[in-house]
């Protein structure tokens, strides 16, 4: 399992892509050669390069194996997308 591609999107609605290298019982990622993908209506995906980057468990939302085939054929500046908002607990 480690040393695959994965996407994760934390809590405040960032959506972080790299390899995974570690994680623990916590759900704690090291996640290395990641880039943060910023989406606009306006313009394509923008990508911030992280480097290797630790990500606590209690903000990860949502995790996903991505297929890096698909992943080379993208055009990230044709995509056009709202800005994730963050998640809300109960009010």
């Amino acid at each position: 399992l480690l040393a695959e591609l994965i996407s994760v999107i934390t809590n405040d609605g960032r959506n972080i892509v790299g390899m995974l290298k570690g994680y623990d019982q916590a759900t704690n990622l090291i996640i290395d050669e990641s880039h943060e993908r910023v989406y606009s209506t306006t313009t394509g995906v923008e990508q911030h390069v992280l480097g290797l980057y630790i990500i606590r468990g209690d903000n990860i939302a949502v995790v996903g194996e991505l297929d890096d085939e698909m992943e080379s054929t993208l055009d990230l500046t044709a995509i056009k997308a709202h800005p994730l908002k963050p998640i809300q607990h109960g009010a």
